[in-house]
C-alpha cells in the first residue's frame, strides 16, 4: 500500500482554462514543476495527474494539469489534495525531519526513561510541535526546539528529549 505525502490542497478553479488555486503544504515548493506526476485524492477517490503549469498567485499557487482544460473539469478537483508517494520525498536536509518520518519514534529522556511515542509533528504559529502519546492515553505537546529536542536517531527511531520540569507530569 502506497503512503502519500500531501504537497498542496486545491482551493478553487481559477479562470476558464482549467487552472486551480492551491495552498502549498510542502516545505519544498520547488518540487512543484511542470511534468511532475502527482495523485489527486479526495476521501476515497484518487486520480493520477501531471502538472502542466505552476505560477505564484499571492500566497497560493496557480496550477494547471494536463487533460484538465475547462473550468468545469477544474471544479471537480476542488477540495482535493495533490499528493506524491512518500518514497519520492525530497531527501531531508541535515537537521530536517518529515512528519511521516518521525511518527512512531519513541521519545526518551536523557536518562533513557520512556516518555511516549510520537503521533504527529505539526506546524504551529510558535514553530514545529511534537505530539507525544504518553502513559494514561495522554497527548503531550512538545516544542520541536533545542534544547528540548536533544537528539534524533533515525536508525533507532528514537528522540531524546530534555522537557521542561513538569511537562510530562500534567
Amino acid at each position: 500500500m502506497t503512503s502519500w505525502l500531501v504537497v498542496a490542497t486545491i482551493g478553487k478553479a481559477h479562470g476558464l482554462r482549467g487552472e486551480v488555486l492551491a495552498d502549498v503544504l510542502t516545505d519544498f515548493p520547488e518540487r512543484l514543476l511542470p511534468g511532475l506526476r502527482v495523485v489527486w485524492r479526495s476521501r476515497e477517490s484518487e486520480r493520477p495527474l501531471t502538472i502542466r503549469l505552476v505560477r505564484p498567485q499571492g500566497n497560493r499557487v496557480r496550477i494547471a494539469f494536463e487533460d484538465i482544460e475547462t473550468v468545469d473539469q477544474a471544479r471537480t478537483l476542488t477540495g482535493g489534495d495533490v499528493c506524491v508517494p512518500a518514497n519520492e520525498a525530497f531527501p531531508a536536509p541535515d537537521g530536517f525531519y518529515y512528519e511521516h518520518e518521525v511518527t512512531g519514534f519513541q521519545c526518551v529522556d536523557d536518562a533513557g526513561r520512556e516518555l511516549g511515542t510520537v503521533t504527529a509533528l505539526g506546524k504551529t504559529a510558535g514553530g514545529p510541535m511534537l505530539t507525544v502519546a504518553a502513559s494514561g492515553a495522554r497527548e503531550i505537546l512538545v516544542p520541536w526546539t533545542r534544547p528540548i529536542v536533544v537528539e534524533v536517531d533515525r536508525a533507532a527511531r528514537r528522540i531524546v528529549l530534555d522537557p521542561p520540569d513538569g511537562l510530562f507530569e500534567l
